[in-house]
């Protein structure tokens, strides 16, 4: 059997790792370059605020800009983006949002019309 020498192998715990920073922290701070370590920390504080402001702005974006309505042709029920022209999914009509809600998109000088059913089994009186 071969033995050989024993190996030793020194490792810091992780502790340490952060106390030689907050010393070298301490250690420009201290021969005036302490602007560094504050930039740094701006640095550092901005990396970490940025996605959770973008989180939320985007939240509150799609809370105002999401519009989910019926389809005024077919009923088929979807979510399109605000003051946009788009087609319905299902039938395939052009449609735009007005007022919160979906209405067709006609071309200019057409009349659009609803059709209202009315019974017949009312009779005139003289």
């Amino acid at each position: 059997m071969n033995q050989g020498t024993p190996k030793i192998s020194f490792k810091l715990p992780r502790i340490s790792n952060w106390l030689i920073l907050l010393g070298i922290a301490c250690l420009l701070v201290s021969i005036g370059l302490g602007w560094i370590v504050k930039s740094v920390l701006i640095l550092v504080a901005f990396l970490l605020l940025t996605p959770v402001v973008a989180f939320f702005a985007l939240q509150w974006w799609l809370k105002r800009n999401l519009i989910e309505d019926n389809c005024p042709v077919c009923q088929y029920e979807f979510t399109a983006l605000n003051q946009t022209q788009f087609q319905c999914a299902n039938c395939g009509e052009p449609l735009k949002i007005e007022e919160g809600h979906f209405s067709r998109l006609t071309p200019p000088g057409t009349i659009d019309v609803t059709a209202v059913e009315v019974s017949s089994v009312q009779q005139l009186e003289d």
